[in-house]
Formats: structure tokens, C-alpha cells, sequence
């Protein structure tokens, strides 16, 4: 008898001693198990954090601001172009400081411009239309009054039509960037048209 209840006493014992080593092995699995959970979790919302930075960073304004933004950096070229040509080849000094102004804030407003396309990934053209450079072309082959009477004609006509396609511009733009140099620009753009038109009457 005392030979029976002692097996029987060293079976429950390997018995009890087997469940707790499951426990174990079972408890230490899901320690592993949450912890690699846990990781994936936080690796999945470092991806997600990294393709919105980038989808940011791409980010571009709408097609409208980008036209707009192509033609002022084209007409903005050009009038620095000209300007430099009226310097040189007008006969009347007034024309000539209009040239100079010209150069001066038209040099500055493409910086300007320059600055917000960079800012807002928008890719400027380097240079003139094929138009924009015949006239060019067709005006520094003129010198003296015939000049002169070229370009204040071109400048009145070009600054009319500068000053009504900013404010259209203006109007449709959503881009709020974009909308602010439209404000500070109309005003420089509306100076130079009152000072061509003022030296029109004198001539």
C-alpha cells in the first residue's frame, strides 16, 4: 500500500510539473508573439509617416496657377529684354529711364516668381516664346524715334493686357501663394502703364 500511494503521489507530480511547462512555453509565446506585433505596428505607421512626407513634398498647385505662373515668367522676361534694348537704342531720355525701370522691377518680379514656382514645384520656362522673341528680334533692329514710337506703343498695349489677365488670374487662382503676388504685383504693373501712357502724351 505504501508502495501504490507513493507512485501515485510521484505521477501527480509529473503531471503538475508537465501543465506548468506548457503555461510557460504558452505565456512566453504570446510575450513574443504581442511583442512582434507591437513592432509590425510601429514599422507600418513609420512607412505611412514617410509616404505622406514625400506625397507632400511632390505636392503641386492646379493647372490654372501653373499656366499663369508660365506666361508671367514668359511676359516678365520679356519685358526685362526689351528694356535693356530701350536703354541702348531710344532716342528720348525718358524712354530710356522707362527702359531702365523696367529691367529693375521686371527683374525683381521674376525673382519673385522664381522663388514661389520653386516653392511650389512648378517648373518656369528659361526663355521667351518663339513669338515673344520675334518681336524682340523685329524692335532692337529699330533705333532713334522710330524706336521710341514702337516700343511706347508695344509697352501700352502689353501692360493693358499684363494688368487685365492678372486680375482674371486673380480671380480664378485658389492657390493663396499665388493670389498674393497677383496683389503685389497689379500695383507695379498699373505704375508702369501710367508712365508709358504719360510719356505717349508728350510725344
Amino acid at each position: 500500500m505504501k508502495k501504490l500511494r507513493l507512485a501515485s503521489i510521484i505521477a501527480a507530480a509529473i503531471i503538475f510539473s508537465a501543465c506548468n511547462g506548457n503555461s510557460n512555453t504558452s505565456t512566453n509565446t504570446d510575450s513574443t508573439t504581442n511583442s512582434m506585433s507591437s513592432t509590425d505596428t510601429t514599422n507600418n505607421m513609420n512607412s505611412m509617416d514617410t509616404t505622406n512626407n514625400s506625397a507632400n513634398a511632390m505636392s503641386t498647385v492646379d493647372d490654372k496657377a501653373k499656366d499663369f505662373a508660365k506666361e508671367a515668367a514668359e511676359g516678365g522676361m520679356m519685358e526685362v529684354q526689351l528694356g535693356n534694348i530701350a536703354e541702348k537704342n531710344a532716342s528720348s531720355q525718358s524712354v530710356k529711364d522707362f527702359g531702365k525701370m523696367m529691367v529693375d522691377d521686371h527683374s525683381k518680379i521674376n525673382d519673385n516668381m522664381k522663388d514661389l514656382a520653386a516653392k511650389k514645384n512648378v517648373t518656369l520656362p528659361t526663355t521667351v516664346s518663339s513669338d515673344q522673341q520675334k518681336e524682340i528680334d523685329k524692335l532692337s533692329k529699330k533705333t532713334g524715334n522710330d524706336f521710341d514710337k514702337n516700343y511706347v506703343s508695344m509697352m501700352i498695349d502689353d501692360h493693358k493686357k499684363d494688368i487685365a489677365e492678372f486680375k482674371k488670374s486673380g480671380d480664378k487662382i485658389t492657390d493663396p501663394d499665388f493670389k498674393d503676388f497677383v496683389i503685389k504685383t497689379l500695383p507695379i504693373l498699373q505704375k508702369h502703364l501710367d508712365s508709358i501712357q504719360a510719356i505717349k502724351k508728350r510725344m
